[in-house]
């Protein structure tokens, strides 16, 4: 387990519109805009999908006082079959390394993809804080109960051989979908995901996404939380469900989401634009260089 955890270097020392703001424009905003609290999840750094580049933008201009890392930070799934880490992932890495030492908590909440991090939990590595879960206090006072969720995935608990086998038709749909908007973008046409179209027209799956929604929701009630932010389905979404608001903060793999909190309370969903809309294979090139 600590191999595993020493082999990643640096740690060691859909969207409706109205679910998502969405930061119009240029990436190149004059003024960063600081924040009490931001959280990210599902990065996946370690699978070509990942969009380090559009996570480094936003981070950069996205400064905060508390930073969580909800769940699938690191894809160790992927990184044992195939290793795969550019430069832009190590910049990530460096980049939350370097906003701890500067002062802002970083708090890492592992999830199922980097699941070997949980025997680290309770220890400090440069600056970032590992944690089971964690409770955020909002400046109005309301309980948010960060969890990645992972532990309500009925697939994940029951049977992770299947689980492992939807993260690979997964990888293979994201490949495919990098392929479709190569071409869209040489027609001029905007960034579509594909999964998010299947994950929204495919009865089974919604039912799935409602099922989780509820029953993490239901765990933060009889916790005695007045919410819950967590990751793990890849969309972002907040919502009151029975008296508790939901909050997933999406993924960096296509969406490009966060959840922040504001100074005066005020929470909000993000997406961030990436620099190219589409991780094409000029891109991969430049990342790997």
């Amino acid at each position: 387990m600590r191999a595993a955890f020493d082999a990643l270097g640096p740690w060691g020392n859909a969207l409706g519109a109205a679910d998502v703001a969405c930061n119009a424009g240029d990436l190149h905003v004059s003024e960063p805009h600081r924040f009490r609290a931001v959280f990210i999840s599902d990065l996946h750094l370690g699978t070509p999908g990942c969009q380090a580049t559009a996570l480094l933008d936003f981070l950069k201009h996205h400064p905060c006082e508390t930073l969580y890392l909800v769940g699938d930070i690191v894809d160790g799934w992927q990184l044992r079959r195939r290793w795969f880490w550019p430069q832009a992932h190590n910049d990530v890495v460096q980049k939350l390394l370097r906003s701890a030492r500067k002062g802002c908590r970083v708090v890492f909440v592992p999830g199922n993809h980097d699941e070997f991090a949980r025997a680290f939990v309770g220890h400090s590595f440069g600056g970032i804080e590992v944690v089971e879960e964690a409770v955020h206090l909002t400046v109005d006072g309301r309980q948010l109960w960060v969890t990645h969720g992972d532990y309500f995935d009925g697939v994940i608990q029951c049977a992770k051989w299947l689980a492992y086998l939807g993260d690979n038709l997964y990888e293979f749909t994201l490949k495919l979908n990098r392929y479709l908007n190569s071409m869209r973008a040489r027609m001029g046409l905007p960034y579509w995901s594909l999964s998010a179209y299947l994950k929204g027209k495919v009865k089974k799956a919604l039912n799935y996404v409602t099922d989780f929604e509820v029953a993490v929701a239901a765990e933060a009630r009889r916790r005695g939380h007045q919410g819950v932010v967590c990751g793990h389905i890849h969309r972002a979404e907040m919502r009151e469900i029975e008296g508790i608001l939901y909050c997933n903060d999406g993924d960096w793999v296509e969406s490009r989401t966060a959840l922040v909190e504001h100074l005066d309370g005020r929470l909000e969903l993000l997406q961030w634009p990436a620099r190219r809309e589409v991780p094409s294979a000029a891109l991969v090139s430049e990342m790997t260089a």
